[in-house]
């Protein structure tokens, strides 16, 4: 199973199209995020049941916030899209070849 393989048929083409769209995007996602307010639905749960308080910060993440360290909140984002994105479709290619039937 190849690249070229994974963009054979229309729907195909029609899924990578989308998500090349939503990784080009991604930045705007960020953006919009910080300026409604947004907040991660699991830190409005530990406020409501008290247990934020006694939350331990934590330093070690490679995608704190969903960036990428050091490139910005935007640039960041993008970055981590791709990474995340293109990680999936390897594992998802991977585990496709390894399942699939022998010839």
């Amino acid at each position: 199973m190849s690249v070229r393989s994974l963009a054979r048929g229309r729907w195909q083409q029609r899924s990578l199209a989308g998500l090349t769209v939503m990784v080009l995007f991604s930045p705007v996602f960020a953006w919009a995020a910080t300026r409604v307010g947004y907040s991660e639905p699991m830190e409005n749960a530990a406020e409501a049941a008290g247990a934020a308080s006694h939350a331990v910060a934590t330093d070690v993440s490679l995608f704190s916030g969903y960036a990428l360290p050091g490139l910005g909140p935007h640039l960041g984002t993008l970055g981590g899209a791709l990474f995340g994105t293109v990680l999936t479709l390897v594992l998802g290619v991977g585990v496709a070849r390894a399942l699939a039937p022998s010839n």
